[in-house]
């Protein structure tokens, strides 16, 4: 079934890039990022001062881009997989969410982990309201949630 092979795509990554608008100029970010267990909600950790997180303030309606195309650096193999998730997004509130969201970033990124616990960073949530697969060149799946 589509939806989850969209969902093991979406899983199966952790960096993604970030399309937010303010005032109708809009504005990407690499961002690392990890879901929920249903697959259905994005996380990532922003600094609250970021052109992204004060764009999100004004127009929480963002677009993720997930990609396999570093998976086609070497001769013979093939990239050509793309997943576009439009969705809302907003503050996470609830504590323990955000403690979670953090301790799994840490995990995945131990690089960034200074970053991920700055007092001045943000743990922000997508709710995904559609899946845009591209599976090849020209074969798209559009999937609401």
């Amino acid at each position: 079934m589509m939806i989850e092979r969209i969902e093991a795509f979406l899983n199966n990554h952790t960096i993604c890039v970030l399309a937010t608008v303010r005032d109708n100029m809009p504005h990407c970010s690499l961002m690392a990022y990890v879901v929920d267990e249903r697959s259905r909600l994005v996380y990532m950790v922003t600094p609250r001062d970021t052109n992204k997180y004060q764009n999100i303030l004004k127009n929480p309606h963002v677009s993720l881009l997930v990609d396999d195309r570093s998976q086609g650096d070497f001769p013979g193999q093939r990239a050509d997989h793309a997943l576009t998730v439009h969705g809302t997004c907003h503050r996470a509130e609830d504590q323990t969410t955000k403690k979670l969201v953090r301790e799994r970033l840490a995990k995945t990124r131990p690089d960034m982990r200074d970053f991920i616990y700055d007092a001045q960073s943000e743990v922000i949530a997508i709710d995904i309201h559609s899946f845009l697969f591209l599976d090849g060149v020209s074969d798209a799946h559009l999937v609401e949630v």
